[in-house]
């Protein structure tokens, strides 16, 4: 096991780490590109990094039906509660949701409400420990499912784990900042709270001819909610310099003007080259950049997963995250670990850039057009203060790992029980290997 490093001992942070085995076992069928089990590939990486040892680590609650209409309308939930593969046929007959299960994006699978259950339930948990001052960082890498709508499925995503953790902090913080980072809008968050001033809505994504095809810099947001969804959108190639550079000068007048009082980061991992979705010229450190930017800032701060279709790159990437969350220095190479073998032929945490195209030349040009969009926002807003509604009831399990020698078999409760479905691996790692799902990286001609 390679052991992690301190980097910085005065600027430690107390760090809740939400997961649940149970995850990977999830399957949407053969051929699609949303593998769950890339989660669980991530998590075998920060046990034997040895990140553990840093982390709070809890098993969430599964969230219940009245945690999850929250958000999303009964009817909807009430649906996916109830339909299964057994009566797939006859359940999406004439209904209104149906297209959940005719969908190649959004398939019916076997245990698809207990799947949504497990990443609300992980959000859930970290905005309440959050809203208790009981951590400084939350992680849930089961989520960050951005895309889906309060009675719609789309682009992979099912229920909003994003949204109701952002309705839980809105009952102890009165402005909220979400910042999405997948290569893909994040639509489903910004429709959400396109009216409000109370959450301020950043995505920096792949524009144009790609999936949803929304998030054009000129949505601003509507009502007491204009200006406050910015929209920042990117076109192929953009690499780690030109992205930092980008990131920082909007996110500078956006913790100026805006004032979070948390923020929730979706760290979405198709923006790294190599995605199979993705076009972006993105490392890790590249990626990375956006969580040390907000930990520096000291602010209650959420990482959400999301986005992610090369699995072992994903692995790579939330592992890092976790690093950096916990600020610890990790090797490159990759610890031995019970898939160790998808790493190869490198066998190394890093990925290198790609000698491609990048096709954003007028960086400056929209930069220059979000800030003074920004620059137009009214004095922070002021929220009366009422008294909050009570906290959400989800008492979570924590798994005690005091474990300091790295040649001790790590504690069975983190030891996964390893389910995997066949073809879960291979058929994303080739290149040019069963697309199926493409269309979810761009829209149809039609």
């Amino acid at each position: 096991m390679t052991v992690s490093q301190p980097v910085k001992e005065h600027s430690k942070r107390r760090v809740a780490y939400y997961y649940d085995s149970n995850i990977g076992n999830y399957y949407y069928g053969p051929g699609h590109v949303m593998k769950p089990h890339r989660i669980r590939m991530a998590h075998e990486l920060i046990l034997n990094y040895g990140l553990y040892r840093n982390l709070s680590i809890y098993r969430p609650t599964p969230a219940s039906f009245k945690d999850i209409t929250r958000f999303h309308s009964e009817e909807y939930v009430n649906y996916l509660k109830g339909a299964n593969l057994d009566n797939v046929t006859s359940f999406g007959i004439n209904n209104q949701f149906s297209s959940v299960l005719t969908n190649d994006d959004c398939p019916m699978f076997d245990g698809l409400y207990d799947f949504c259950r497990l990443s609300c339930g992980g959000s859930l948990a970290a905005a309440v420990k959050l809203n208790k001052k009981k951590t400084d960082i939350a992680i849930n890498w089961m989520g960050g499912l951005h895309h889906a709508k309060k009675s719609e499925a789309s682009g992979f995503c099912y229920t909003n784990d994003i949204v109701i953790g952002i309705l839980e902090l809105l009952k102890h913080h009165k402005r909220v900042l979400y910042v999405d980072i997948d290569i893909h809008h994040g639509d489903g968050v910004e429709e959400a709270f396109f009216t409000t001033d109370r959450v301020m809505t950043v995505s920096f994504h792949r524009h144009g001819d790609f999936f949803p095809g929304t998030g054009d810099i000129t949505d601003i947001g509507a009502g007491k909610g204009k200006l406050y969804s910015v929209n920042v959108p990117l076109a192929d190639g953009i690499r780690d310099e030109a992205y930092k550079n980008l990131f920082e000068k909007v996110m500078d007048e956006v913790m100026y003007r805006f004032q979070p009082e948390a923020v929730v980061l979706q760290c979405g991992a198709d923006s790294l080259n190599q995605d199979r979705l993705g076009r972006f010229n993105l490392t890790l450190k590249g990626h990375g950049n956006c969580v040390s930017y907000f930990r520096s800032r000291g602010l209650p701060l959420m990482l959400v997963g999301g986005g992610g279709y090369t699995p072992r790159n994903v692995a790579r990437c939330w592992a890092y995250e976790t690093a950096l969350a916990v600020d610890m220095e990790v090797s490159n190479n990759i610890p031995f670990n019970n898939y160790y073998e998808y790493f190869g032929p490198d066998f190394q945490l890093h990925i290198d850039q790609r000698p491609v195209k990048d096709d954003n030349i007028d960086l400056d040009k929209k930069i220059e057009t979000i800030l003074d969009n920004l620059k137009l926002l009214n004095p922070v807003p002021s929220v009366e203060r009422k008294t909050s509604p009570p906290d959400a009831v989800v008492p979570d399990e924590k798994i005690v790992v005091e474990y300091a020698d790295p040649d001790v078999t790590l504690p069975q409760e983190l030891e996964d029980s390893i389910i995997q479905h066949e073809g879960e691996f291979f058929d994303h790692e080739r290149e040019g290997d069963d697309r199926r799902n493409e269309h979810n990286g761009r829209l149809s001609a039609e």
